[in-house]
């Protein structure tokens, strides 16, 4: 059964930002009434156009607030995540999801410069370049399901995490596209120093310097799935979205987090050893790729699903905090070298 849902007219003397968490699921997308103008989106777009502008690329993708991060293919403009143009909705997508995919400034940025990539390449119609297709390699590849990164590979920028230019040949010409757009001078040149992702680097930085001044061949205005269209509610969305995320987190780990955490009832009112993981998360991930020399970005998937699990499992904290971060640190070392083998490291796409 559906839930009752509330409008987002003045209720109790207020709107929607006032809403307790229950209710406010029950607002419809459609009656956030909410709007990229006045909001820190705007700012961020006005940046990306700077450095567009910095490049004399005469052209500025329009944005839209909608579901989900996207560039709908032939478009020319950027889909961006409903509940960045709001404070009270980045907090109740952190409850709902744990994180806030581009709720930093940082973060922002670099998925910005990700998804212009898609619609500068929708924009100048260069899927037809043939340089673009024998670099980067066929974009009518099927997009895959899944796909299962090698994060020691140097043919490929890296850039969002989880190793996603290694996703699909477009995903691979949007990522170098950001690293370019976002570097000011030529540093992407030492970072990628006798990387063969530098030839990707060096096409880019060539393809833009080509098409200076020049205007789009291409323009797509329109709005796909925009915010004023959507009709479910808050709920239902994260329903949806959750069912998108879901993961099965892996047993493996078991033994060894109830080894350093607790599960005994005489333990209930200490923190949980989830919370304690997240809290400790950058500190306990910089530590062990300080050690192992690792990817920070591989050493998350493995603490995603230990703290995943460890959730799962009620685990609590049961000893002194500066040693079980030093001894999860151990533990995470010796996990982490046998991620690539003994766990199936696919991500979804």
């Amino acid at each position: 059964m559906r839930p009752n849902r509330v409008h987002t007219t003045r209720r109790n003397g207020g709107t929607w930002e006032t809403l307790a968490d229950k209710e406010l699921l029950q607002v419809r997308l459609r009656d956030l009434r909410l709007s990229i103008e006045g909001s820190w989106i705007e700012e961020c777009l006005a940046d990306l156009y700077d450095e567009l502008a910095r490049r004399d690329i005469r052209f500025r993708p329009h944005a839209w607030l909608s579901y989900d991060w996207f560039v709908p293919d032939g478009v020319t403009g950027i889909a961006i995540p409903l509940y960045l143009a709001h404070p009270r909705l980045m907090k109740l997508e952190r409850k709902q999801m744990l994180e806030v995919e581009g709720g930093t400034r940082q973060e922002m940025m670099k998925i910005l410069r990700h998804e212009c990539g898609h619609a500068f390449d929708n924009a100048f119609g260069l899927e037809r370049d043939v340089e673009r297709q024998e670099i980067f390699g066929n974009t009518s590849k099927r997009y895959p399901e899944h796909y299962r990164p090698n994060p020691a590979s140097r043919r490929f920028v890296q850039h969002l995490r989880l190793y996603y230019a290694q996703s699909h040949p477009s995903e691979d010409f949007a990522e170098t596209f950001a690293v370019i757009l976002g570097s000011r001078g030529e540093g992407w040149r030492k970072r990628y120093e006798g990387w063969p992702a530098l030839r990707k680097l060096e096409y880019m930085d060539a393809l833009l310097d080509r098409l200076r001044g020049q205007k789009p061949s291409h323009r797509n205005r329109t709005t796909p799935e925009s915010l004023p269209n959507l009709s479910m509610t808050l709920g239902e969305y994260y329903e949806e979205k959750r069912g998108r995320y879901l993961v099965s987190y892996p047993d493996i780990y078991d033994r060894d987090l109830r080894r350093l955490f607790s599960d005994d009832p005489r333990h209930r009112r200490r923190e949980l050893a989830s919370r304690f993981l997240r809290r400790n998360r950058a500190e306990i991930r910089r530590l062990v790729a300080t050690w192992t020399g690792e990817y920070q970005f591989t050493l998350d998937q493995v603490l995603k699903d230990m703290i995943g699990r460890s959730r799962e499992l009620k685990l609590r904290v049961a000893g002194p905090e500066k040693r079980l971060k030093m001894d999860f640190a151990l533990l995470l070392t010796v996990k982490t070298m046998d991620f690539h083998y003994s766990r199936r490291n696919w991500f979804a796409l």
